[in-house]
């Protein structure tokens, strides 16, 4: 180690020689400062040692339980369709405080006339269409509390849609219960939020029923009672539990739902309940109802009603659908640990055919398979498929997907819902917070999914940069906003901008070796709990090694851009000895960078620079050994980078 003395003099030495040998005119449309970017972050903590620096639960890790026993009945009418129904929560207070108040969601209430979201659509309307309904919203007719062996009425405090119940006596922490009763029903909204709601097909209607029961908003160690109302863009965030749920619906219908049906022997004929055990041992789509046998009498031969009966265990949510119209198939799914499942699908005859939803099964089936190898394993035993009015959305266990998709449209469509069972249904962040956390990373598995099915059937591109970069540069926005407040134009980019930031950071920065080990750390560490974005961050610093908070903080905190430049070459001893590189950061972000280098000798070299050469400022000089005049320089070759200026990446001796 020098002395202090020494040591300056050998700064200012290269410093001198640095400034001899890259005498190029200052560049003043250089935004970047290296202490924004490469200065001191400190994330938010919690108390109480609930999680960890390292981005694990902490030793006091603590979650709330809600378990659910529901039963409802779809009433269908000539003029309107409602469900009817009762839940039963026994609430869990794992928490080490007591609690004089429950809130739970109500979102159903969305498509009131007078609800928050209503108020917030723009007139011309948008995706989510929530002013079309007027017959919208839960008609609650009792809430009940039973604690310690007393039961009480409540009058609940609704404000939009969430419900504040005021308890006679306080629910005590660290493993103390309350059951909470709900007697309610609903106008089912043709079109609900693009979450759910009804079709008419040649055979009938499609009910697909989500959102359909009072839910407990989640209790954490973050924020307490997380109360953000539904609006419509923002979903879910929901505690763990275990479902036990019964749907009465018309004879003629089959209903599918999350979850496993209990009860097969009373509600499926003999031959649909051959088909059945066909198919949990084929690895080829069975047909359970066949496109000529929808509407036959033998094929539903019910009368009335009939009661469905599932379970599902240790999950946040379930939906389910149901229809007189209804094709089924079904096929074995095989998971690493040699544990079998089944994946079904439901679907008109409208959306039927080779090319369409004759290969739901199968889409749905492989992406079961791919994504429980490379991350982990599904842990319930079944999922369905349903083709609907919806466009595309999640459930655990079940999914809704537009009607009328074929081909890569039905295959994306389908790997995508499916893949929200790892993102956020196993991983169970904060979707009404933050959306790219669960959106974002779906996005990025999704993207493996592809490469993977049927020999990269429906592959795409590696290289997106720039596609995506064009969907997000104008956005005034960071992912980090919430949903309700981001532009209605710009938030694609919770999917796309975050799917290629961690695609950046796997393939540029730390390497896919390294950030599929973290990547894979962090679901461990998270499966069925609720991790924050900051839990995330650092996970992915712990388990990569490497301090990765100028990444995180410009693509998730900041709308910085990049732009990385060539600004010149010198020859100190001639044009055949060693020549000097000066590259340049022109905007607020910054990566590493990776150069191609010609010489007219005719050799070709690439090199790697890490992004450390920006720490100190936004021009860095290198020397490289050149045997002849460089006849080319160019930065990100391979376009990888979303630089949002690819004019100045090529440098062209005259």
């Amino acid at each position: 180690m020098p002395s202090i003395k020494n040591y300056l003099l050998l700064a200012f030495g290269i410093a001198m020689a640095s400034t001899a040998f890259a005498q190029f005119a200052p560049d003043t449309t250089i935004k970047y400062d290296h202490q924004d970017l490469f200065g001191p972050i400190t994330w938010p903590v919690t108390s109480g040692n609930t999680r960890s620096a390292s981005g694990k639960p902490g030793p006091n890790y603590w979650q709330n339980r809600a378990d659910y026993q529901i039963h409802a009945t779809l009433n269908e009418g000539t003029q309107d369709t409602i469900v009817t129904g009762e839940v039963a929560i026994t609430y869990t207070n794992n928490s080490p405080h007591e609690l004089n108040y429950l809130w739970l969601q109500l979102d159903q209430n969305l498509f009131k006339p007078d609800s928050r979201g209503w108020a917030t659509t723009p007139f011309s309307g948008d995706r989510f269409d929530v002013q079309g309904f007027q017959k919208g919203g839960y008609k609650i007719a009792s809430v009940s509390v039973t604690y310690k062996g007393q039961t009480y009425t409540v009058n609940p405090v609704i404000t939009d849609a969430r419900m504040q119940v005021r308890l006679q006596n306080p629910l005590a922490a660290k493993g103390d219960k309350i059951q909470v009763k709900v007697n309610y029903s609903f106008s089912i909204p043709f079109y609900g939020a693009d979450r759910m709601g009804r079709k008419k097909f040649k055979q009938g209607y499609v009910y697909e029923i989500a959102q359909w029961y009072p839910r407990m908003c989640v209790y954490d160690d973050v924020e307490g009672w997380n109360t953000l109302p539904y609006m419509g863009l923002g979903e879910f965030y929901c505690e763990y539990g275990d479902f036990d749920y019964y749907i009465t619906a018309p004879g003629n219908m089959i209903v599918t739902g999350s979850g496993d049906l209990q009860n097969a022997n009373e509600v499926l004929s003999p031959t649909q309940l051959s088909r059945l055990n066909e198919a949990r041992n084929s690895d080829k789509t069975v047909m359970l109802i066949n496109p000529d046998e929808v509407g036959k009498p033998e094929t539903r031969p019910f009368k009335g009603s009939l009661t469905w009966h599932f379970k599902m265990q240790n999950s946040r949510d379930v939906a389910w659908a149901a229809s007189p119209a209804f094709i089924w198939d079904a096929a074995r799914v095989n998971f690493p640990s040699g544990r079998k499942g089944i994946a079904m699908s439901a679907y008109p005859v409208e959306s039927a055919g080779k090319d369409a939803w004759g290969r739901s099964t199968e889409y749905l089936k492989n992406s079961m398979e791919i994504y429980s190898k490379a991350y982990i394993e599904y842990p319930w035993n079944s999922a369905v498929s349903v083709s609907g009015v919806a466009l595309g959305m999640e459930y655990p266990g079940i999914i809704f997907c537009l009607s009328n998709y074929k081909n890569g449209k039905l295959w994306e469509d389908i790997t995508h819902e499916i893949g929200h069972n790892w993102f956020p249904m196993i991983v169970g962040s904060n979707e009404r917070k933050y959306m790219w956390q669960d959106e974002g990373f779906n996005t990025f598995i999704n993207e493996y999914a592809s490469q993977q099915f049927n020999n990269g059937e429906y592959k795409e591109s590696d290289n997106k940069a720039q596609a995506t970069l064009s969907g997000y540069k104008s956005s005034h926005d960071p992912l980090m906003t919430p949903p309700e407040a981001i532009g209605l134009s710009d938030y694609g980019q919770y999917y796309n901008k975050t799917a290629l930031g961690l695609n950046l950071v796997r393939k540029l920065v730390v390497g896919p070796e390294r950030f599929d080990f973290a990547f894979n750390q962090y679901i461990k560490n998270w499966a069925m709990k609720h991790p924050t974005p900051y839990d995330f961050f650092r996970t992915m610093n712990d388990a990569t090694g490497e301090d990765l908070n100028w990444f995180w903080k410009a693509w998730f905190f900041t709308t910085w851009k990049l732009d990385q430049a060539v600004e010149g070459v010198q020859y100190p001893g001639g044009k055949s000895e060693s020549a000097l590189i000066t590259i340049v950061n022109k905007e607020k972000m910054a990566m590493p960078v990776e150069l191609k280098i010609t010489q007219q000798n005719g050799k070709v070299a690439t090199i790697n620079l890490p992004v450390n050469v920006w720490q100190r400022n936004a021009t860095w000089t290198f020397k490289y050994p050149s045997t002849s005049a460089i006849v080319s320089v160019e930065i990100d070759p391979n376009h990888l980078l979303p630089d949002i200026n690819l004019s100045n990446n090529v440098y062209r001796a005259e």
